[in-house]
C-alpha cells in the first residue's frame, strides 16, 4: 500500500501543474483516442472538485476499470441545476463533490444506490434512501493574512465579523454557485444566536454586498493581502499553507459545520453500471487514505484513523432544517445582493 500512496503522490504532483478538464482516456495508453472507446467503457462525471482532488481519482479509476471518464468540472449549485435542467436524458452519469444538503434539495435527479463500502462509513454519514454517497468530512474554518492581522486581534468566531472591524474585509464566495458557500451560511444561521434574516442581511453588509468569483479566489484574495479575513473549507486551507500562502486557520470558538461532501449516481444514467462502480471506488480505503494522507481531507471511513489529531469543535449540523431552508436562504441572499448592486 505504501507504494501505491507513493505513486499516487507523485501523480497529485503533476496533476496539480497541469489543469485537467476531461479523464487522462483509459484508452490513450493503447494508442487510442476517446472517440474509440466503446460506449459500456465511458463514464461521464459532472464535478465541483478541483484538479487536484479530481484527476488523481478519475486517473487511478480508469487505470483499475478500464473505463474512460470525461468529467465536466463547475460550481456545486450550477452542476445539479444542470442536471435538473438536462433531466434524464442528460449526459451525466454521476455528481461527484459539493456538501450533502445540496443532494438532498435536487435528491429528485438522483438514483437511489448502497455502495458496496456503506457497511464502513461513519454511522451519521449514511441514508436511508442510499440517494448519495458520503466522500469526505469538511470542516468550515475561518482564515486570515497573518502578515496583515496580528494574531491576537484576528476573528476567534463568526460573532465576530459582525463587530465593525471586518465591514469591506472579508472574502466569501456567491452561495448561488458554491455549495460549500451555502453550506457556511446555513452553518452561521444555526451558529449564531440572531434570526435567519438579521444574519443575512449584516453579513451582507459585512462584506459590502460583494462576493469572490468562486470558492478558490477567497483563498486568493486573502493570501495576497487584498481581503484580511475568509471563509473557507479547512481541507483547501491546509493546501494554501503547504504552498506557503501567508494565511493561518481559525477554527470558530463557538463550533463550526463538517457537513461531508458527496457523490451519486444520476437518475437514467446512460452508463449506470459503471457510475456504481465510480460511488464505490471514491469510498473505497486506497481512495480514503488518499484523501486523508494527500487531499487534506478527513475520512468517512470508521475503520482509517487520522494520523493527526483533528481540531475544532463540530456542532450537530441541522441537515433537514438546511434542505428545507437552503432554496429561500439562496433566494433572500440573491435579493439582498440584487438590491444593494452587489455581486461577483
Amino acid at each position: 500500500m505504501k507504494g501505491k500512496r507513493r505513486s499516487w503522490a507523485v501523480c497529485l504532483g503533476i496533476l496539480m501543474a497541469t489543469a485537467v478538464v476531461a479523464g487522462c482516456g483509459a484508452e490513450e495508453s493503447s494508442g487510442q483516442g476517446p472517440e474509440r472507446v466503446s460506449e459500456e467503457k465511458r463514464l461521464t462525471v459532472y464535478t465541483s472538485h478541483k484538479p487536484e482532488v479530481y484527476a488523481p481519482i478519475v486517473k487511478e479509476f480508469e487505470e483499475r476499470t478500464g473505463i474512460w471518464v470525461e468529467v465536466v468540472p463547475g460550481g456545486t449549485t450550477e452542476l445539479l441545476e444542470r442536471i435538473r435542467e438536462e433531466g434524464e436524458r442528460g449526459p451525466c452519469d454521476v455528481m461527484f463533490g459539493g456538501g450533502v444538503e445540496s443532494y438532498e434539495v435536487y435528491k429528485d435527479c438522483l438514483e437511489p444506490y448502497e455502495s458496496t463500502q456503506s457497511g464502513h462509513i461513519v454511522s451519521i454519514y449514511r441514508t436511508e434512501d442510499h440517494t448519495w454517497t458520503a466522500f469526505t468530512e469538511l470542516p468550515i474554518v475561518l482564515i486570515y493574512n497573518n502578515k496583515l492581522v496580528d494574531a491576537a486581534a484576528a476573528p476567534r468566531g463568526f460573532e465576530d465579523l459582525f463587530d465593525g472591524d471586518w465591514d469591506g474585509k472579508v472574502s466569501f464566495a456567491d452561495p448561488g454557485r458554491s455549495g460549500s458557500s451555502c453550506t457556511m451560511l446555513e452553518t452561521m444561521i444555526q451558529v449564531l444566536p440572531m434570526r435567519e434574516n438579521d444574519v443575512l442581511e449584516r453579513f451582507a453588509g459585512v462584506l459590502n454586498y460583494r462576493m469572490a468569483a468562486g470558492s478558490g479566489a477567497v483563498l486568493d484574495e486573502v493570501s495576497e493581502g487584498k481581503y484580511l479575513v475568509g471563509i473557507t473549507l479547512e481541507e483547501t486551507a491546509k493546501k494554501y499553507i503547504d504552498r506557503g500562502a501567508a494565511i493561518s486557520i481559525v477554527y470558530p470558538r463557538g463550533g463550526t459545520s463538517a457537513v461531508a461532501d458527496g457523490c451519486a449516481v444520476i437518475k437514467g444514467a446512460d452508463h449506470e453500471e459503471n457510475a456504481k462502480l465510480f460511488v464505490d471506488f471514491i469510498v473505497s480505503p486506497d481512495v480514503q487514505r488518499l484523501a486523508s494522507e494527500e487531499l487534506y481531507r478527513r475520512t468517512v471511513r470508521d475503520d482509517i484513523s487520522p494520523d493527526k489529531k483533528e481540531e475544532g469543535s463540530i456542532m450537530d449540523f441541522d441537515l433537514e432544517w438546511a434542505v428545507k431552508n437552503q432554496e429561500s436562504i439562496l433566494e433572500r441572499w440573491a435579493a439582498l445582493m440584487a438590491r444593494n448592486g452587489g455581486g461577483s
